[in-house]
């Protein structure tokens, strides 16, 4: 009599569930934020990229900033190469934030033009402190005469803190900095290393500092 064959169980086992739910809701999972789940995504990889096939979505693993990241399948398979978002062309970098279930939108100008920013500032820290280290800190007084140097000063305090504010808490929502805190600092989260093609961000800043009136469409 042949002995009894094991059955395995058809349910998700629930790690896999909830790091799988955690990434479709945020479109990442950062382990300095949420630890657990992101050592789920970095041992069960294979069954959560299952998971998410069916959507055209892929799991991608920044190990060295301890960062995992949904992208659009289409975005990397065209090239059958493992390539990051900001070496991609400017298309397919802006395809792969658009899937409607990473919960993506496209950014307004001047959105862009402080991810372009805070981006440079991210790059220097990395390239002094080294890639993968502590998150970028910085003080919205360092950011506003940035700004002021592409969109212009307004003429009143309270109205330039208003909108750096606004924009910071739009950008906020897309998991790209932290809340800003009682002392007006904010760190910079390590998903802005793919969230943009540098190239990209560097022609729109060229645009500004140039003075050239830049389409008021979605970038």
């Amino acid at each position: 009599m042949s002995a009894p064959q094991s059955q395995e169980s058809p349910y998700t086992p629930s790690a896999i569930k909830e790091a799988t739910q955690e990434l479709l809701k945020y479109g990442l999972l950062e382990e300095a934020r949420k630890p657990n789940l992101y050592r789920v995504a970095l041992t069960r990889r294979e069954e959560i990229t299952r998971i998410l096939e069916p959507l055209d979505l892929a799991l991608k693993i920044d190990e060295i900033r301890s960062l995992a990241f949904l992208v659009v399948i289409d975005a990397y398979s065209a090239s059958g190469d493992e390539s990051s978002p900001t070496d991609a062309p400017k298309d397919d970098a802006e395809d792969a934030w658009s899937h409607p279930l990473v919960r993506r939108q496209r950014l307004n100008l001047e959105q862009s033009l402080l991810i372009a920013i805070l981006r440079q500032q991210f790059v220097v820290n990395e390239q002094e402190a080294g890639i993968g280290s502590a998150g970028t800190l910085v003080s919205i007084d360092d950011l506003l005469p940035q700004l002021q140097t592409y969109l212009g000063d307004m003429g009143s305090d309270a109205l330039e803190q208003k909108r750096i504010r606004t924009l910071l808490e739009q950008l906020k929502v897309h998991g790209i900095v932290s809340e800003v805190d009682s002392h007006g600092e904010l760190q910079i989260r390590p998903i802005i290393a793919h969230l943009a093609n540098p190239e990209n961000l560097q022609a729109l800043l060229n645009a500004y500092r140039a003075d050239k009136p830049a389409s008021k469409g979605e970038t």
